[in-house]
């Protein structure tokens, strides 16, 4: 019973309503959309991670105990499940419901296009809503809105004009989410987040400007942090 890894490290939280807080990321490979701004396409097949298996001793399948013993090394109980998209393996439902066992706090991110209804609702699902500049936002499954509770977030990766008024279009759609939990996330290096903010501030927005921290703090082509 095995997943394929493309890495697992330890490093600050850097998107969400948890950021800035010490997480292990473990980062799953291989997705089913090709954004146009990814910024992780290493993740998306297997060729790519073959290096990572390489330079980091990473074994490209573990089973879950493996991926789990190495979560344990870190001695950090928060840990977010990443990719890639990591509802594509179909056995990462059971790595979220292992790790909730033993007492870990989950997190999902996911691209939206795959059901969360048979997730963990113990796990908090982040789910991306795919704005018409990623080139996938005809993947996107509203029907996950409906599977959403109080504690999960929404994200919506914005890159110009377009994206945030499909942003304000699509809102009224979300019901069970506050706002605080309602992510607008510019695209590093498309748009400035001044111009953001400054959207969000002018049509008083119920929805949070969310930076990417680790690409502030850190080199935004680095990798593992």
């Amino acid at each position: 019973m095995t997943l394929k890894i493309c890495e697992i490290f330890f490093s600050l939280q850097g998107e969400s309503t948890f950021a800035g807080l010490p997480c292990v990321f473990v980062r799953l490979s291989g997705c089913n959309l090709a954004c146009t701004w990814c910024d992780t396409l290493y993740a998306r097949d297997v060729e790519n991670v073959e290096d990572v298996k390489n330079a980091n001793g990473e074994s490209l399948d573990m089973t879950i105990d493996e991926i789990i013993d190495r979560v344990k090394s870190f001695g950090c109980t928060l840990v977010e499940i990443t990719g890639g998209e990591p509802l594509i393996q179909n056995k990462t439902p059971l790595l979220i419901n292992k790790l909730i066992k033993l007492g870990f706090k989950v997190l999902l991110e996911t691209n939206g296009s795959m059901s969360i209804k048979n997730i963990n609702t113990e796990c908090v699902r982040i789910v991306d809503i795919k704005c018409p500049s990623s080139g996938e936002s005809n993947k996107n499954l509203y029907e996950n809105l409906e599977f959403l509770t109080q504690k999960d977030q929404i994200k919506f990766v914005i890159a110009d004009k377009k994206d945030y008024q499909f942003t304000k279009k699509t809102l009224p759609k979300i019901k069970k989410i506050p706002a605080e939990h309602i992510h607008l996330s510019p695209v590093f290096d498309r748009i400035e987040p001044e111009k953001l903010a400054q959207w969000i501030l002018k049509d008083n927005l119920k929805a949070r400007l969310s930076m990417q921290l680790h690409k502030i703090i850190w080199d935004p082509e680095k990798r593992g942090v």
